[in-house]
Formats: C-alpha cells, structure tokens, sequence
C-alpha cells in the first residue's frame, strides 16, 4: 500500500498547492492564474459545457485533493480506510482532472489505483476483511 500512498501524497500535494494559490488568485484578482502561459484551472471542458472557474469549484477541488493526502496517510499506515478513501475519492477526481484539463491527474490516478490492485492486503481490504 505504501507506493500507493506515494502517489497519493504526489497528486495531493501536485494539484492541491498550486489548487490553494489558484484558489487565491481567483478571489483576489477574478481571473483563473495563468502559468507558463497556460490558464490553471480554467480554459478546459467545464467551461466549454458553460461552468466557468468559481471560488466553489476550486475549493471543491482543493478538498478532494486534501482528502487525498489524507488516503495517502491512511495508506502509509497500512489501514482498510485509505483503500476505502482512495477508491471512493477517483470518480471525483476524474471529474475534476477531466474538468479542468489536467491530464497528469489521470497518470498519478492510474498508478495508484494499479498500486492498490496489486497490493494483495489492499485487495483483501476491499472485500471487507481487516489487513494485517
């Protein structure tokens, strides 16, 4: 579980940092932070279906991610909630990365949930049975 966990921490920490300042600059400036020339948390498939970047959504976001390093945690310590946490955590990633254009979400999700699969007491956790 402990891999998992890292990747975990990584995608945390990755979008969740720059999700705080982003979350920051909008309320301060209102206009999504723009990066190396790349609007961050804007630009992508939620506005083009109309649902532009709010302070909400990205601290929607902000919160996923924290929740995420929390699995990461639970991971770490070898517990059955971090499996649960971070299994229920992906569809709102995936709504969040697919949102906001963020295609590393994707590799990071993918690698952690691979981590998971292959960790044997991970998967005995999943049926609802204690780890060791």
């Amino acid at each position: 579980m402990r891999p998992a966990a890292v990747f975990a921490w990584f995608a945390g920490l990755g979008f969740g940092v720059p999700g705080l300042y982003g979350l920051w600059f909008l309320i301060d400036h209102d206009r999504v932070w723009t990066f190396l020339g790349f609007p961050t948390y804007g630009g992508g498939p939620f506005e083009d279906v109309g649902l532009d970047s709010s302070p909400g959504l990205l601290a929607a976001f902000v919160g996923v991610c924290g929740l995420e390093m929390l699995a990461g945690f639970w991971l770490w310590a070898r517990q059955r909630r971090g499996v649960l946490l971070a299994f229920w955590l992906l569809p709102f990633e995936l709504a969040f990365w697919i949102g906001f254009a963020l295609p590393f979400g994707f590799v990071l999700g993918a690698l952690r949930t691979g981590a998971l699969l292959a960790d044997r007491d991970a998967r005995t956790a999943l049926r609802g049975r204690r780890t060791r």
